[in-house]
C-alpha cells in the first residue's frame, strides 16, 4: 500500500472509488443528534441554514409590507397606531437590508463557492458557523422588540437628531444599532471565508481566467463587505455610545456633526446596494447559458465589470445627500459617479443580450426569473439615472417615486435572480427538483403583481406623495392609485405563497433530480445531489472555463489528500497551481457558545457600558476553549 511519506498515514491513492467513499464519508460526517447539528462546520448545512433563516425574514418582512399597504390602502385609515406604523416601517426596511438580502447572498455563496471551486470545505468553516449563529442571535434580538412594542422607530437608517439621545429616548434606537453590529460582524466573517476560498483553495488549473462568473461576483461582493461595512460599524457603535456614554459625535451644539451620521451610513449603504446586486449578476451569467445552450459570451467584459461595478460603488453614496446643502461642485461630481455605474451595468445587459440571441432559450422557470429580472433592473436603473441628476433629485426627494425606485432595484436586481437561482439550485441543495408548473404560475404571479404594486409608485411620487406618512387627507390625489397598489400586493404575495408551497413540497416529494439535471458545466454538478459531507470524491482538475461541457467522465482529477483525516488542498492565487495540504478543522461546539457568550455580552451593553467588560470574560473563556490545543492538526485549527 502506498504510504503518504510525511505523515505515515494512507492517502487517497491507495484505495478504489468505492473504498474511498466509505473513508471519507467516516471523516467528514457530523456526529448525530441535536448537539452534533449544533457542532457542524459543513458549509452545506450552514449555508442551508442561513437561507432558511434568511426567507422566514423574507416572510416576515413581507407580512409588514402588507400591513402597511393595509393602512394606506385609503385615506385617513385607523388600523394601525402611528407609533406602529413607525415601528413597522422601520422593522420592515431593516429587515429586508440586513436579515434577508444581504445574508441570503452570503448564504448563497457559502454554500456554491466551495462547489463551484473544487474544494472540500469553506475557509475558516468555524468562523462560518459562528457567523450564522450570532446572524440569527441578532435577527431574534430584532423580532423580540419588535414583539414586545420596543422596535426600533426611526427608519432603517436611523437619521440624527431624531435617533440621538435627545428625540430618541428609551432603548429602540438602541436595540437597532446593536442588531446592527452582529449581522455586520457575521457579513464580515462570511466574506472574509469566501475570499480565502476563492484565492487558496480552487481546484488544479482552475487559473483566475477560468474562475466562473458567479465566484468572481461573490469575491468582488466580498470585498465590498470587508471594505464598506466598517463605516456602518463604527457608525452604528459612535451613536450607541452617544446614547448610553454620553460622547457627541452628532450633536452639533457639542463640536459633533449630524451630517457625519450621513456620511457613515451612506458609504455602507449604497455599496450595500451592490453586495446584493453584484450574486444577483453571477447568478444570471450562471444560468443563463445553461437554459441557451451556448457559453456565455464577453466573460471578460463581464468580469471587467463586476469589478468595475465594485470600485465605482464607493463613489455614489452622496446622491443620497443631495438635499442637504452640499457644495455644487461636489454634488456635480457624485452625479457623474453615480451615473458612470450605468456603463458596467449596460455592458452586463448586453453580454446576457448577446447571449439570448446566439442561443435556443428553454423557457424552463430560471429562465424566466432571468428575463423577469433583465426588464425590471433595467426600469429600475433609467429611474436610477434620473434620481442622479440634481435637479431632479431636489423634486422628487423622500416621495414615492424613490420608493418605486429602490424596490425595482433591489427585487428586481436581487429577489428575481434569487428565486430563480433557488429553482436552479434546488436539485443540487436536495437532490429533488421543484415543479415546473408551479415555477411558472409563481414567476407570473410575482412578476405581474411585482409591476402592478410599484410602478404606481412613481406616480404616487411625482404628485407629491411623500414617504414615511401613515396617512393623509381624503381631498389629496393619491387614494385611488394607493388602493389600486395595496390590492395588486396581494398578488405578488399570493406568488410567493405559491413559491413557497412549491419548495415545501419539492423537498418532501419531489422527483429525484440526479446529478446534474441541467446539462450544467459548472464544477457543482460534477458531484452527486445532494452532495456528500466531504464533496468530491477525488478533487476536480479544471482544463477549461466550462469543466462539464464535455462527458462528466472525462473530468480530470487529483489525488495525493488522506482519507483519515480532513485535508484540503492549497494552490495558487493566478494559476491555481498545488502548493501545500492544509488541515480543515472538526467539527465544535465552541463557535455556537461563543456566539452566546457574544450575545450576552452585545445585548447586555445595551443597558449597561460595564457589561463591555464583564461580558468579555466568558467571551474570553469560550474563544479560549475554541482555540485549545486539542491534539490532532484538525482541531488546533
Amino acid at each position: 500500500m502506498t504510504m503518504d511519506r510525511q505523515a505515515h498515514r494512507p492517502i487517497d491513492s491507495d484505495f478504489d472509488d468505492g473504498e474511498i467513499e466509505r473513508r471519507l464519508a467516516v471523516t467528514w460526517c457530523a456526529r448525530s443528534g441535536f448537539w452534533g447539528g449544533v457542532a457542524t462546520v459543513d458549509h452545506k448545512t450552514i449555508a442551508q441554514r442561513y437561507v432558511s433563516t434568511a426567507f422566514i425574514f423574507l416572510v416576515l418582512g413581507g407580512v409588514l409590507a402588507l400591513a402597511m399597504r393595509l393602512q394606506l390602502s385609503q385615506p385617513e385609515a385607523r388600523f394601525i397606531s402611528a407609533d406602529r406604523y413607525n415601528q413597522i416601517f422601520t422593522m420592515h426596511g431593516t429587515n429586508m437590508m440586513f436579515l434577508f438580502a444581504v445574508p441570503v447572498m452570503e448564504a448563497m455563496a457559502v454554500y456554491l463557492v466551495p462547489l463551484m471551486v473544487g474544494t472540500r470545505n469553506i475557509a475558516f468553516p468555524r468562523l462560518n458557523a459562528f457567523s450564522y449563529w450570532i446572524y440569527l442571535f441578532g435577527g431574534i434580538l430584532l423580532w423580540l422588540a419588535f414583539a414586545l412594542d420596543t422596535a426600533p422607530d426611526v427608519g432603517w437608517f436611523a437619521y440624527v437628531p431624531l435617533a440621538g439621545p435627545q428625540y430618541g429616548p428609551g432603548k429602540r434606537t438602541d436595540l437597532w444599532a446593536q442588531m446592527i453590529t452582529f449581522t455586520e460582524v457575521a457579513a464580515l466573517a462570511v466574506a472574509v471565508e469566501v475570499v480565502v476560498t476563492v484565492f487558496k483553495q480552487r481546484a488544479p488549473g482552475m487559473s483566475l481566467d477560468r474562475i466562473p462568473v458567479l465566484v468572481w461576483a461573490m469575491l468582488v461582493m466580498s470585498f465590498i463587505v470587508i471594505l464598506a461595512m466598517p463605516a456602518i460599524m463604527f457608525g452604528s457603535s459612535t451613536l450607541i455610545l452617544d446614547r448610553l456614554v454620553g460622547t457627541q459625535f452628532y450633536n452639533p451644539a457639542k463640536g459633533g456633526d449630524a451630517l457625519l451620521w450621513q456620511h457613515l451610513f451612506w458609504f455602507f449603504g449604497h455599496p450595500e446596494v451592490y453586495i446584493i446586486f453584484l450574486p444577483a449578476v453571477g447568478m444570471v451569467s450562471t444560468i443563463l447559458p445553461t437554459f441557451v445552450g451556448r457559453p456565455l459570451f464577453g466573460y471578460l467584459w463581464l468580469v471587467m465589470a463586476l469589478i468595475t461595478t465594485g470600485v465605482l460603488s464607493f463613489g455614489l453614496w452622496v446622491h443620497h445627500m443631495f438635499v442637504v446643502g452640499l457644495p455644487r461642485v461636489g454634488e456635480s461630481f457624485f452625479t457623474a459617479s453615480s451615473m458612470s455605474i450605468a456603463v458596467p451595468a449596460g455592458i452586463q445587459i448586453f453580454c446576457w443580450l448577446a447571449t439570448l440571441w446566439s442561443g435556443r432559450p428553454v423557457f424552463k422557470t430560471p429562465l424566466l426569473f432571468v428575463l423577469g429580472f433583465i426588464v425590471t433592473f433595467v426600469m429600475g436603473g433609467l429611474t436610477g439615472v434620473m434620481v442622479a441628476s440634481v435637479p431632479f433629485d431636489t423634486q422628487v426627494h423622500d416621495t414615492y417615486f424613490v420608493v418605486a425606485h429602490f424596490h425595482y432595484v433591489l427585487i428586481g436586481g436581487a429577489v428575481f435572480p434569487l428565486v430563480g437561482a433557488i429553482y436552479y439550485w434546488f436539485p443540487k441543495m436536495t437532490g429533488r427538483m421543484m415543479s415546473e408548473r408551479l415555477g411558472q404560475l409563481a414567476f407570473w404571479l410575482i412578476f405581474v403583481g411585482f409591476h402592478l404594486t410599484f410602478f404606481p409608485m412613481h406616480m404616487l411620487g411625482l404628485w407629491g406623495m411623500p414617504r414615511r406618512i401613515y396617512t393623509y387627507q381624503p381631498e389629496l390625489p393619491w387614494s385611488g392609485l394607493n388602493l389600486f397598489v395595496s390590492l395588486s400586493s396581494i398578488i405578488l404575495a399570493l406568488g410567493f405563497v405559491v413559491f413557497f408551497i412549491d419548495a415545501l413540497r419539492s423537498f418532501r416529494s419531489g422527483p429525484a433530480a440526479g446529478p446534474n439535471p441541467w446539462g450544467a458545466s459548472t464544477l457543482e454538478w460534477a458531484t452527486a445531489s445532494p452532495p456528500p459531507s466531504y464533496n468530491f470524491r477525488r478533487i476536480p482538475v479544471v482544463r477549461s472555463r466550462n469543466p462539464l461541457s464535455d462527458d462528466v467522465k472525462d473530468l480530470s482529477t487529483a489525488a495525493g489528500l488522506r482519507t483519515d483525516r480532513r485535508e484540503l488542498l492549497v494552490t495558487s492565487v493566478v494559476e491555481a497551481l498545488p502548493e501545500a495540504r492544509e488541515s480543515s478543522p472538526r467539527d465544535s461546539v465552541w463557535p455556537f457558545w461563543s456566539a452566546i457568550a457574544t450575545s450576552i455580552m452585545l445585548i447586555w451593553s445595551i443597558f449597561s457600558p460595564w457589561a463591555v467588560i464583564w461580558g468579555s470574560i466568558p467571551v474570553a473563556i469560550a474563544l479560549i476553549g475554541w482555540f485549545w490545543p486539542k491534539g490532532t492538526p484538525e482541531d488546533e485549527s
